[in-house]
């Protein structure tokens, strides 16, 4: 009886091959030794825009690493096309160990940190003395976090032609937190802040020569416009504040680093309305106000420097804490109650 197929010989068959590599899997990753390194200066969409050498090189991230995540700031090492040409794609293989990394977390109650950028030296704290105010609990909060990360901070009080800024920088002549003070010298009061004047921007400029310097600030203290006037060709958006909120609004959306002339770095970071410290152990809080510490000596043990019997209400009596050290202490135990949920104001 014949079948349907008997017109058919084996070489009628065609076998399709395993999509299963009958090569074994293996843990080890290549060493790419022909790796060049680069630092990262923009983020986009999964796209890096990587400076190498006088080069700017757009790069992807390797599948190798999984969802390791890059930031601003990281030095990365690539290969594939690092020519900087038009439409040319490199692959970032390996993130070199970071020396320091600034984080912050949504709020108090988040331990869940985001890293805002890598291997920065200093943290300039801009914020304006009027329009919006100043708020002295925002800046203990960029300083602690610029302490537990290992960067120095800066102050940089802008918009100094509508408040005296005496008032403030008292709050932090113990701490010896360096300071420049500008002035806006366009618009009607210097509230449209076009412009600064150019002997405060030439004081900020000296601080960051041969430093990766970040900036952080409110909306609408005039960080962008600092940016601005640091590196002329860097055409950051800036916006007025609302007059009706009090507060600015959002114009820088990513963190960018900008080469300064002289050498340095500068990075620009989206304005922040908070900066969440729920990353960092309560515990050290102290450390980061010199002022206070000593006064911990005469602490009972496991004193959370929040309650009663904390040593730290006498040392401020007596003045071991300078003028201002009813304020810093109200500052530092407003910190302890927030980290631990007890105060979200």
């Amino acid at each position: 009886m014949s079948g349907r197929y008997d017109h058919l010989d084996e070489s009628s068959f065609r076998s399709r091959p395993s999509r299963r590599s009958s090569r074994p899997r293996t843990k080890d990753r290549p060493a790419h030794d022909d790796a060049v390194v680069g630092m990262v200066v923009g983020v986009d969409r999964g796209r890096y825009t990587v400076r190498l050498g006088e080069e700017t090189v757009i790069a992807m991230r390797a599948r190798e690493l999984g969802g390791t995540r890059i930031v601003v700031g990281d030095r990365v090492a690539m290969v594939g096309d690092t020519s900087g040409e038009v439409d040319s794609l490199a692959r970032v293989v390996r993130i070199e160990e970071r020396a320091t990394v600034l984080r912050r977390s949504a709020d108090d109650s988040d331990t869940v940190e985001r890293i805002i950028v890598a291997n920065a030296d200093q943290l300039v704290i801009v914020t304006a003395l009027a329009d919006p105010e100043p708020r002295p609990r925002m800046i203990d909060r960029c300083l602690v976090a610029a302490y537990d990360a290992g960067l120095d901070p800066l102050l940089v009080l802008t918009k100094a032609d509508l408040a005296d800024p005496a008032d403030l920088l008292a709050h932090y002549t113990a701490l010896d937190v360096p300071h420049v003070v500008s002035r806006s010298t366009d618009g009607p009061a210097g509230r449209d802040l076009d412009d600064l004047d150019s002997g405060g921007v030439e004081a900020v400029r000296a601080h960051l020569i041969d430093r990766t310097s970040v900036l952080v600030g409110h909306s609408g203290v005039g960080k962008s416009t600092l940016v601005n006037a640091l590196v002329p060709t860097a055409y950051r958006s800036t916006g007025a504040v609302n007059a009706t909120t009090g507060r600015g609004r959002h114009t820088s959306t990513s963190a960018v680093a900008l080469e300064l002339v002289g050498g340095g770095w500068v990075v620009d970071t989206p304005g922040v309305r908070s900066f969440g410290l729920g990353h960092v152990d309560p515990s050290t809080f102290i450390q980061h106000f010199e002022d206070l510490a000593p006064g911990t000596l005469q602490c009972p043990r496991g004193c959370t420097h929040d309650e009663p019997d904390c040593a730290l209400d006498a040392w401020v009596r007596q003045g071991h804490a300078g003028p201002a050290g009813t304020e810093r202490l109200e500052s530092l135990r407003r910190l302890l109650r927030s980290r631990s949920g007890e105060d979200r104001s």
